[in-house]
C-alpha cells in the first residue's frame, strides 16, 4: 500500500469524481519496439490509496509491456457529461487473491469463466502521478448558447482544463 492518499486535495478530488461511473478506461503502454498501444479496460473504483484497478488475463500482452516498461496512461471519456479525463502513472502486475476476492464482480466472468478462482487471473494496479481533466458545460441548452455566443462574438465556449499533481503528498 503506498503512504499517504493523492486523492486529498480539491483538483484530484474532482478529477477521481468525474471517472467514478465512466465503466471503460483506454489503458496505454509502450510494446517491446517502444510503439504505444492501447486497450480498453473495465473500470474499477479507485481505493481509498486512489489506485486504480483492472482485472487481466496474466498471459495478455499488456501484462509483458507493464513487466518491461510500468509507466502507462488511462484515457477516460464520458461524451454524455462532456467530461474527459487523462491520467498518468506507474503499473504493477497483482496476483494477491485477497485483491482479487475484494474487487470481483459475476460479471466479469464475462472474460473469466472460472470465476475469481480461475487460474488465469491478475489484476493491474495504477499508481496515478498525474492527471489532466477538461469539463464543459454538459447540458443541451448550454451547448446551444456557446454554439450562439461563438457565432455571434467568435468566442469558443469556456472549457475548464486543469493539470493535477497525483503523486503521494
Amino acid at each position: 500500500m503506498h503512504q499517504g492518499s493523492h486523492r486529498d486535495h480539491e483538483g484530484a478530488k474532482k478529477l477521481f469524481a468525474m471517472i467514478k461511473d465512466v465503466k471503460v478506461a483506454m489503458m496505454t503502454t509502450a510494446d517491446s519496439d517502444g510503439q504505444l498501444r492501447s486497450r480498453p479496460m473495465w473500470n474499477q473504483d479507485a481505493d481509498e490509496a486512489g489506485d486504480l484497478w483492472f482485472f487481466v488475463k496474466q498471459d495478455a500482452p499488456v501484462t509483458n509491456e507493464i513487466g518491461r516498461d510500468n509507466q502507462v496512461n488511462l484515457s477516460y471519456s464520458d461524451p454524455s457529461s462532456q467530461n474527459y479525463v487523462s491520467v498518468s502513472g506507474k503499473a504493477e502486475i497483482v496476483r494477491d487473491k485477497a485483491q482479487i476476492e475484494a474487487k470481483w464482480s459475476e460479471s466479469l466472468k464475462t472474460w473469466f469463466p472460472g470465476g475469481k478462482d480461475d487460474p488465469s487471473i491478475a489484476l493491474i494496479r495504477v499508481h496515478p502521478e498525474k492527471g489532466e481533466y477538461w469539463d464543459s458545460p454538459n447540458s443541451t441548452m448550454l451547448h446551444l448558447y456557446g454554439y450562439v455566443k461563438a457565432a455571434v462574438t467568435g468566442e469558443s465556449p469556456k472549457t475548464e482544463k486543469k493539470a493535477v499533481d497525483l503523486g503521494a503528498r
